[in-house]
């Protein structure tokens, strides 16, 4: 169930690949391919992660704040899709990655505490959210006129 609803935003906010592959990029991007089999194999840590500690402690026992936590960082994970490739704004997709990042830290701070090995699968997530905000923000300096920001 975990897993269906984290892929949910890549059914409804598919990648505009003709706007997508148009924009500058570093040369260390992952190719669409390798970005999608990433997603798919940290979903699947996720999930694992949740349920385990979950069926190992009750999943009420986790608590109001844990699933607070859990439930922004899945929103802003859904969220990185529809900046991106529905409103084409860049600079607010990176922003938004970099809140992927730090609520995948708070994950991992408190379900260690709960469940050390649910804590540890869901290292490789906080390392691929670091590398996808770095590389979003790359993206965005290469790219400065995609954003809706008057600002920027």
């Amino acid at each position: 169930m975990i897993y269906a609803v984290f892929s949910l935003a890549g059914f409804l906010f598919p990648v505009d690949r003709p706007w997508y592959n148009s924009l500058a990029k570093p040369v260390w991007t992952p190719d669409g391919s390798t970005i999608g089999i990433v997603w798919g194999l940290l979903y699947g840590l996720i999930s694992f992660s949740v349920t385990y500690a979950g069926l190992k402690h009750g999943f009420k026992q986790l608590g109001i704040t844990f699933w607070s936590i859990f439930l922004f960082n899945y929103l802003t994970n859904q969220l990185f899709s529809y900046l991106q490739f529905e409103l084409k704004d860049l600079l607010l997709a990176a922003f938004d990655n970099t809140l992927v990042a730090l609520s995948s830290l708070i994950l991992i701070i408190f379900l260690t505490k709960w469940e050390k090995i649910s804590g540890l699968l869901l290292i490789p997530y906080l390392l691929w959210s670091l590398f996808a905000t770095f590389l979003a923000f790359s993206i965005y300096l290469m790219n400065p006129g995609q954003t809706t920001l008057p600002w920027f």
